[in-house]
């Protein structure tokens, strides 16, 4: 299978996060409710909401990743994960939690042979045109 381009696997990416607010927001509208409406700005409470919007994000990606090879954005954009296990998910998935936002996974993909992120090259996994 051919290796999915870098302009559309970045436009996937960009397209992931604006869903992935909507998902956040969601999951901390569901936490205020169950906590009896406490806010969680602060302390233990903010710390656990931050946990439990991760766990949420996890839930997201290893569903779909497991179930197709493909979250909403990848299906969009036509990019599959391929290559992928259980336990190669959610390593990706720590992995991205840590290189994509600090810009890492990027970088690393302008100078990688394939053009793949370092989250996928440190998994195992690749991403390819669907």
């Amino acid at each position: 299978m051919p290796t999915a381009g870098l302009p559309r696997r970045l436009a996937a990416m960009a397209y992931e996060a604006v869903l992935l607010f909507a998902v956040g927001f969601f999951a901390a509208w569901v936490f205020f409710f169950a906590s009896g409406g406490v806010q969680a700005t602060t302390g233990w409470q903010r710390h656990l909401l931050q946990l439990f919007i991760a766990l949420v994000f996890a839930g997201y990606f290893l569903w779909s990743w497991l179930r197709g090879g493909q979250t909403l954005a990848m299906k969009t954009w036509r990019v599959r994960l391929v290559n992928v296990t259980p336990g190669k998910a959610l390593l990706r998935f720590a992995l991205a939690l840590i290189l994509v936002p600090a810009g890492i996974a990027i970088v690393w993909a302008l100078f990688d042979r394939d053009r793949q992120f370092l989250h996928d090259r440190l998994a195992g996994t690749r991403l390819v045109s669907a």
